[in-house]
């Protein structure tokens, strides 16, 4: 959360010694630009609006990563044989159990939200309709049917039940700051492709009225480490470990993949 100072003039008397009222007034033109004597000096109202400015882009500098490099010693798990589709809940298996909490993949298979909506294709084998990832897990992640995945918004629930208040949502951020995560100790489940590259499969149809279109070739891992040329990923489904993929080209899959992000805080 950014915050900013803002100009107050102060009227208690048991500091007035310290910044007399009669330092800082407010003059206004017939242009109607404004002008305020601080300390003696003359300052424009955009000239401290520009000085908020400034002060707000610090921040948003700051907010890079404290450590050059990091790496965070995330137990592996696989999410075959039992979830073909798993890679999401299994990828935040691994979160939670650095976090403490005592779960395993089977157990937020069963208990994260699900779209029911069933696999309906075309005489040719199209997709035509089926459930949206953005309100619970599409088909069958077992593998039994044709299973999908599910996005950001149903893990962040299943995140708060299992740590209350403590689920943080980083979609949509700057990659630096899924990156400050990780530099302060929370390894992050981030979405990308099979190969870490661009995604190659686009598909869409119908949940309802509303049209989804995403490429099937979707895959989660977890973020546990990076350094300045490369980021290191946990990875359910090659059962591999800090896996280490150049940060360019994953930062460019992560974006086609609408840049989502989940952890705890």
């Amino acid at each position: 959360m950014l915050g900013f100072s803002q100009f107050h003039a102060n009227t208690d008397p048991s500091t007035e010694s310290k910044q007399p009222l009669s330092t800082i007034s407010v003059k206004e033109n017939t242009q109607n630009t404004s002008s305020v004597d601080l300390e003696n000096k003359r300052y424009t109202i955009n000239e401290l609006n520009n000085q908020v400015i400034n002060v707000k882009n610090e921040q948003v500098v700051n907010a890079a990563p404290k450590k050059k490099s990091a790496m965070l010693n995330v137990v592996l798990i696989r999410q075959n044989p039992e979830l073909k589709y798993g890679c999401e809940v299994t990828s935040l298996a691994m979160v939670l159990n650095y976090a403490g909490v005592k779960t395993s993949k089977m157990d937020l298979y069963r208990s994260v939200r699900k779209d029911l909506d069933p696999l309906i294709k075309s005489p040719k084998g199209d997709i035509i309709r089926w459930g949206n990832p953005a309100d619970g897990f599409v088909g069958d992640m077992t593998g039994r049917r044709a299973g999908y995945a599910v996005f950001d918004q149903p893990m962040i629930a299943l995140i708060n039940q299992k740590l209350p208040g403590r689920a943080i949502n980083l979609t949509n951020q700057p990659f630096d700051r899924v990156l400050e995560h990780v530099s302060a100790g929370y390894p992050v489940v981030v979405w990308t492709t099979g190969d870490y590259r661009l995604p190659d499969r686009p598909e869409g149809w119908y949940h309802g009225n509303q049209y989804i279109k995403t490429p099937l070739d979707l895959h989660a891992v977890v973020l546990v480490g990076y350094d300045p040329k490369y980021v290191y990923l946990n990875d359910p489904l090659s059962g591999k470990k800090q896996v280490r993929v150049g940060k360019q080209q994953f930062i460019s899959s992560w974006r086609a993949l609408k840049s989502r992000a989940v952890s705890y805080k």
